[in-house]
């Protein structure tokens, strides 16, 4: 059994990108106001009575072993008010938790089917859990009801959300890459979760063979190849999405736990929920610190790849028998 974490705050996994930008949304003008209007479509005891008529909820009698699992998570994340757990007959692999004040978790019949393994479905439950322990339920919910209706469904207001959604998907994907960490920590076995990332991003074997180590290294060729245009590629493929790739989550989840402070919180180093949290200007430097490789890199990216941009046009009018230019954009010398 994995190793218990008593009064572990949610502030062990929050990635610092996280807790940033859920604080910049909160700042941006009138953020909060679209929050109750969206919130104000649906109400958390309206949601559970769908689930409640159409859906399994798990109880000791009703799904023992799964609601076995979700106490297991529980008992290692030492979190006392367990969520409710549903599972929805649904094709779609997919798993979340919704709701305000009492928050619960709903899980696939698809998701089930392809993480078919416990310590799978360990670490989807504790990834939902760290959901719910972060305080990340209310924004998420409400990100929910605008992915799920769409923003021209809420017309004449729709094209105005445009941004929020976007700000909100951007803080969405980050809160993801968070509650990944929950889940190692529930299950503490890197193996275990990067073996799920493989099946959300590839489905089960079907009676082949399937190499995580092959994942692991698919994951770090897409982190780290590719020129100019492929990194422009990865924004506007990711823009609209609510969740990283499952590559990318794979090779955020490993770089942490080899950074040594996976190591640490399981061996008890880490923030308990009875002591202050850290200010709001440490987690701007944390997630400066996190974002300024990033930006240094697409810059000089963007930068290189503008100058072979204009160095190519000249090019294609200098004619047949002209030189062409240096990388530097200057005339090559005669040799």
């Amino acid at each position: 059994m994995p190793t218990p974490l008593p009064q572990i705050s949610s502030r062990a996994w929050e990635h610092p990108a996280d807790r940033a930008a859920l604080d910049t949304l909160r700042a941006i003008p009138g953020f909060d106001e679209v929050v109750r209007k969206v919130a104000g479509f649906i109400t958390e005891r309206g949601v559970r009575q769908l689930f409640l008529a159409n859906a399994v909820q798990v109880t000791p009698a009703q799904r023992p072993r799964l609601h076995a699992l979700l106490n297991d998570v529980c008992t290692t994340l030492d979190w006392p008010d367990r969520p409710e757990l549903y599972v929805t007959q649904s094709p779609k692999v997919n798993a979340y938790a919704i709701g305000f004040e009492r928050p619960f978790i709903v899980i696939t019949s698809g998701a089930l089917e392809l993480l078919d393994a416990d310590d799978e479905r360990r670490f989807l439950l504790a990834h939902e859990l760290g959901h719910i322990m972060s305080g990340h339920m209310l924004y998420r919910t409400v990100a929910l009801v605008i992915l799920t209706i769409g923003t021209m469904a809420l017309f004449p207001v729709g094209l105005a959300l445009l941004p929020f959604q976007l700000a909100l998907l951007e803080w969405h994907r980050k809160s993801e890459l968070s509650t990944d960490r929950a889940g190692l920590l529930a299950v503490q076995d890197a193996v275990v979760a990067q073996r799920g990332f493989m099946k959300l991003a590839g489905g089960p074997e079907y009676g082949d063979a399937a190499s995580v180590e092959e994942f692991m290294r698919q994951a770090a060729t897409y982190e780290s190849g590719g020129d100019t245009w492929d990194e422009i590629l990865k924004l506007v493929n990711t823009a609209f999405r609510d969740h990283p790739f499952n590559t990318v989550r794979a090779g955020a989840l490993e770089r942490w736990r080899t950074a040594g402070e996976y190591d640490a919180i399981v061996g008890g180093i880490y923030p308990r929920r009875t002591e202050p949290g850290p200010r709001l200007s440490d987690d701007y430097a944390e997630a400066t610190s996190y974002y300024s490789s990033k930006v240094r890199r697409g810059f000089d990216n963007v930068s290189d790849a503008a100058r072979r941009a204009a160095d190519a046009f000249r090019d294609a009018f200098r004619g047949p028998d002209a030189p062409p230019s240096a990388p530097t954009g200057e005339p090559i010398p005669p040799v």
